[in-house]
């Protein structure tokens, strides 16, 4: 088995030409797969943006592989196929892997390339783009897509996994969230905000040609170059425990309207936290888009994002607040 401390020894190799080149810190995966050990019993998984030799996605499944029960990880990623003019290097070949457990588990690989190379690296006819025919089919054989997909490509990646009614649990910016295509799919319970989000995502590596902007940057034990933008989230339809927790109201509306006003464009409140949500009120309230990380839909109705009766943004005295849910508390209108 791969030595833990060595999985992401080898996360310097560019992926793509988009600034799409964030790879994903194993402790960040760890932290997260945990919660969903019970979707995994006899699955097949598939990372399609993910270099065997490089990835940490990878390297937790072969890990966990016997102890998540698996039938199968599938691995591939994009290559670029174009030549390079300035550099004059060939473009290398995208690659897959299939991978069915140890069965000897007799030797151990103190590197992910060495162990991904033992397995055996079979080359794609394409450029492994996840769009492409032969990832497709590739997806058609797999029940769960697990990975860290092109933020650039978002919209686009979401939509085919939602096409080939795929089981996933993946990475994305918060403001995926306000996407009209992704918001449609919270709003009718086909996808939700998985467990760990901004903070709790402790950082990505990128390559040695990115700049280290902004101040929570750092450089790791293994020399990995770390940026922590606290502004990303994991975007899955596979269920969790977190999905049935009411979010615990104390505040109060009446005796407080002056904390709440009301918008100029809907009939509704503004709420700037949600922990300052109102136990008392049984209208619709303008929530941040953060409120979807707590959201439970048994306790509240998703009614309309961002826009008010007028198609135009919610305002009030004319300004608009950062983006807002209007929603409903749905255990007042039992109550009512």
């Amino acid at each position: 088995m791969i030595a833990e401390k060595t999985l992401n020894q080898t996360l310097h190799v560019a992926k793509s030409s988009k600034k799409d080149e964030f790879y994903t810190q194993l402790s960040d995966i760890e932290s997260e797969l945990k919660h969903y050990k019970a979707h995994f019993r006899n699955k097949v998984v598939f990372c399609n943006c993910d270099d065997p030799r490089n990835s940490n996605f990878f390297n937790y499944f072969v890990c966990n592989f016997e102890n998540l029960g698996l039938k199968k990880l599938i691995t591939t990623c994009y290559k670029n196929q174009e030549q390079d003019l300035f550099v004059q290097k060939v473009p290398e070949n995208a690659v897959f892997i299939e991978y069915e457990g140890d069965k000897n588990k007799s030797k151990i690989f103190d590197t992910a390339e060495r162990f991904a190379v033992a397995i055996g690296i079979k080359k794609l006819k394409g450029d492994g783009d996840f769009r492409s025919q032969e990832s497709a089919e590739l997806l058609k054989q797999s029940d769960i897509v697990v990975t860290n997909p092109p933020f650039s490509l978002f919209r686009e990646y979401v939509e085919q996994l939602i096409k080939y009614e795929k089981k996933f649990l993946i990475i994305g910016n918060i403001n995926a969230i306000t996407y009209k295509e992704i918001f449609k799919l919270i709003k009718e319970n086909r996808a939700w905000l998985g467990i760990n989000m901004g903070r709790g995502i402790s950082g990505f590596i990128v390559p040695d040609h990115y700049e280290l902007y902004g101040t929570e940057t750092s450089i790791d034990g293994f020399g990995n170059r770390i940026i922590s933008p606290n502004n990303c989230l994991w975007l899955t339809n596979l269920e969790t425990s977190k999905r049935q927790e009411d979010i615990i109201l104390t505040k109060t509306y009446y005796g407080n309207e002056g904390e709440y006003p009301k918008f100029d464009n809907y009939d509704a409140i503004n709420v700037d936290k949600t922990k300052d949500i109102p136990m008392d009120y049984t209208g619709v309230m303008g929530v941040p888009i953060t409120f979807l990380h707590k959201f439970n839909p048994e306790q509240f109705e998703l009614i309309k994002f961002r826009k008010g009766n007028n198609d135009k943004d919610l305002s009030i005295n004319g300004k608009c607040p950062y983006f807002r849910i209007l929603v409903r508390n749905k255990r007042l209108q039992i109550n009512k």
